[in-house]
């Protein structure tokens, strides 16, 4: 079992508990060990291997071994299974909405034996749940948001989940060795869409002649997966089957002639699909997922690889995560595509989290981390006191931390260190620390966690604030949607972007794969009006940093080009692009200086 599954059964042992109204104590030993083992660098199968390994990991005793290793063996666990039989299973439902936790989802069971999101949503219509201790009218508002968005979400997973699953399948698949040519995913996972439905993946068989007991084989392989939980269908050209987690797989059989007609086809979208098909027909052409051929299908003309298709059609080639019809196929037509951001192109990641506030690691590790994917600088970007849960830091441990994440800079570890902080825009449109104290920081992140139902207007207002500010440099996770689980909040994105490119300051492309955000429209929308993007995973691990590939997927579905992110630029370049902040000493100064710390008195924001 993957680690993310194993923390996902101890983390709904620990909600059912708390629904249960076992003591704190016990419920939160579950959390925590669930917040460890997603976490950690290496698979916890690995470890629970031997006991002493997994009972040496910090908040993990014997028992808590023990439990593991029983959800390893069973894939389950006695206690989680005793509890979904007092309780539904459809209470797990229940605690994916933003507004319910444990401690009202079980009131909502005792009160009125509701235990699914419909029946949830129904006493909400019906005004029944604004008189109940710790709800009201606004929780009745805010509940009935939550079921649309998980209404729309339902079937959908996010994209880490998905590629993973499909890195895993393909490995499985792979075993078969000669008897297959390649594995290759497709569907919208390949264009990068921030949620995935069903996984499509095309197996090209090999040129020689193939039998139907070649096909058979082939099939019983595939079917021999471990995560299979429901078998679709099985013929000669597709295998399809659910998964335990819900995710619909299809397994497509191809000749090796037709795999990139297949793969323009079953990659999508749809509407590219459409407009390349009315193309090809005005040219006297037809395409289908096994060929561009002659308009009556006579004569095959292309189909080996997407690139061929693409140049009987006049086209340039256009990279999958472009493939939506909004101007890509006009702007094929005139060379005039732009050359997409790359991994390699990124030189930093600046957002991220120690154990200073909610993170899971140390200045130093994040470092090592960060080293050993070729960042060349990184920013630590704790958070500010508003955040108490996170235990956010006021200026006097502020001020501490830069003094640590700069001791760590100058030990010399392979790496650039910034000091940063990710602080809160309070909901006047104050930053949440003083002037004096983000003055003396190498980069200052700003953004907004709570009063997140603000009217239209008055969150406009208050990030525009933000924005005024002279000492905020990045927006981070602007639009603070949570997919699958919260919509983004409502401003007049125009506006913001406008004031962005006033005040120099540059828009967050959160790569945390729950984020993405800015999405692929928004990211369009700054491009054009020439505000600059930074990516950065929002790190609460160094597992986490490997996210920051969603976040280069995103920005090219957005259409964005190295020249547009800051964080493609050298470390000098990037603090010199910066907004500059008022009466801050830079870092060269400050090393000529022997890294003392600068005193400066900042105008408090209005």
């Amino acid at each position: 079992m993957e680690n993310r599954e194993v923390a996902r059964i101890l983390r709904e042992t620990a909600q059912l508990l708390e629904i249960d109204g076992a003591m704190i104590g016990r419920y939160r030993s579950y959390e925590r060990a669930a917040e460890l083992v997603e976490t950690l660098p290496e698979p916890v199968a690995e470890l629970a291997k031997d006991t002493a390994r997994l009972t040496a990991l910090p908040g993990i005793g014997d028992r808590m071994a023990e439990h593991i290793q029983e959800i390893l063996a069973k894939g389950d666990y006695g206690l989680r299974q005793k509890l979904l039989k007092k309780y539904p299973h459809t209470l797990l439902d229940l605690l994916t909405l933003q507004s319910l936790g444990p401690k009202k989802v079980a009131l909502l069971w005792r009160t009125f034996k509701a235990g699914t999101v419909e029946q949830v949503e129904k006493l909400a219509r019906d005004a029944k749940l604004r008189d109940l201790p710790g709800f009201g009218e606004k929780s009745e508002q805010n509940i009935l948001k939550a079921v649309e968005v998980f209404k729309k979400s339902s079937g959908r997973f996010h994209i880490h989940k998905a590629d993973e699953t499909a890195h895993r399948l393909v490995t499985h698949i792979s075993e078969l060795g000669k008897k297959i040519e390649s594995v290759t995913p497709a569907g919208s996972l390949r264009r990068g869409k921030e949620t995935i439905g069903d996984l499509d993946l095309l197996l090209t068989l090999p040129a020689a002649k193939h039998t139907a007991k070649d096909i058979d084989a082939i099939a019983d392989h595939i079917l021999k997966y471990p995560g299979i939980d429901q078998v679709l269908a099985r013929g000669e050209n597709k295998v399809s089957f659910g998964l335990a987690n819900g995710m619909q797989v299809d397994v497509r059989l191809l000749e090796k002639e037709s795999y990139g007609a297949a793969l323009l086809y079953f990659t999508g979208s749809k509407e590219h699909n459409v407009a390349l098909r009315s193309r090809a027909n005005k040219m006297g052409f037809t395409l289908n997922e096994y060929a561009l051929s002659t308009l009556k299908g006579e004569r095959p003309v292309a189909g080996k690889s997407e690139e061929e298709i693409y140049a009987k059609l006049k086209l340039d080639y256009i990279p999958p995560e472009l493939r939506e019809n909004t101007g890509e196929i006009e702007a094929a037509a005139e060379h005039r595509l732009p050359k997409l951001l790359s991994a390699g192109e990124l030189r930093g990641d600046l957002q991220m989290h120690t154990t200073a506030s909610d993170g899971k690691n140390s200045i130093e590790e994040m470092a090592a981390a960060a080293r050993a994917l070729a960042h060349q600088y990184i920013a630590i970007t704790d958070h500010s006191k508003a955040v108490t849960v996170a235990n956010g830091m006021d200026e006097k441990r502020t001020l501490e931390q830069i003094k640590k994440i700069r001791a760590a800079d100058a030990r010399g570890l392979g790496i650039r260190v910034l000091s940063g902080i990710e602080v809160d825009i309070l909901k006047d449109g104050r930053l949440d620390l003083d002037n004096e104290v983000l003055a003396q920081l190498d980069v200052v992140v700003a953004s907004v966690h709570s009063y997140m139902n603000l009217e239209r207007a008055a969150m406009t207002e208050r990030l525009l604030a933000a924005i005024e500010n002279p000492y905020t440099q990045i927006i981070a996770h602007p639009t603070g949607r949570l997919l699958l689980r919260r919509d983004p909040f409502d401003f007049d994105m125009e506006r913001i972007l406008d004031a962005a490119r006033k005040h120099g300051v540059a828009m967050e492309l959160n790569a945390y794969p729950d984020r993405l955000d800015l999405k692929d429209a928004y990211l369009h929308l700054a491009k054009d009006r020439g505000v600059k993007i930074v990516i950065s995973t929002d790190s609460h691990s160094t597992t986490n940093l490997n996210f920051i590939r969603y976040g280069v997927q995103m920005a090219r579905r957005g259409w964005l080009e190295k020249k547009d992110v800051l964080n493609t630029l050298p470390l000098e370049q990037l603090l010199a692009a910066l907004r500059p902040k008022p009466g801050a000493v830079s870092r060269a100064a400050r090393r000529a200086a022997g890294g003392a710390r600068s005193a400066v008195a900042g105008r408090k924001p209005a």
